[in-house]
């Protein structure tokens, strides 16, 4: 399968996690107060304007990617989770911030940083995606095992384009988006 198939597939799976969250129900935010209160409490350690924030979030995005990289001959379930998880919470944040403030405070606070790490994010699980199943292949054809080590290494430049992408992420979630939503 071609990496713009993955990426696709990466697509459609964010899109039905993103779905997923837009139809939860409202009392949803209740039972998830107690870890937005202690994710507020992190962000409050960290802080914006500090170069230590950005290292965090970066480091944080990056282990995640490779996380999901390294584990997803582990029939693709963290790749499919990730992406799942991530569109669900978008979502889901992105209905509560609507209703309690508005469309301009949530625009102020994704848009910034969100067109370089949903790209990379997408980019990332579907490197993931596609060395997942070609090591799942490469296990049961003797045939194919020959081309994992070509997907290996196509896949890791996607990773690190993704990587690329987290890094001005990071910068504009650290000193840009808090000027924004300040």
């Amino acid at each position: 399968m071609s990496y713009q198939r993955w990426i696709l597939v990466a697509v459609g799976l964010f899109a039905l996690g993103m779905a997923l969250g837009l139809a939860m129900p409202e009392n949803t935010a209740d039972v998830l107060a107690e870890d937005l209160a202690a994710i507020e409490k992190l962000a409050g350690l960290m802080g914006p304007f500090k170069i230590s924030t950005v290292v965090f979030i970066f480091l944080k995005n990056v282990s995640a990617l490779l996380f999901s990289f390294i584990f997803s001959p582990l029939l693709c379930l963290v790749p499919v989770l990730a992406l799942t998880v991530n569109g669900w919470l978008l979502s889901f944040v992105s209905a509560t911030v609507i209703k309690q403030e508005s469309v301009g405070i949530l625009l102020a606070g994704l848009l910034p940083h969100g067109v370089f790490e949903i790209p990379a994010l997408i980019i990332g699980e579907a490197a993931a995606l596609s060395f997942g199943t070609m090591a799942i292949i490469a296990l049961v054809s003797r045939k194919r095992r020959v081309q994992l080590p070509l997907n290996l290494k196509q896949n890791i430049r996607y990773m690190v384009l993704a990587f690329a992408l987290l890094l001005p992420a990071a910068v504009i979630e650290t000193y840009i988006t808090p000027l924004l939503l300040g």
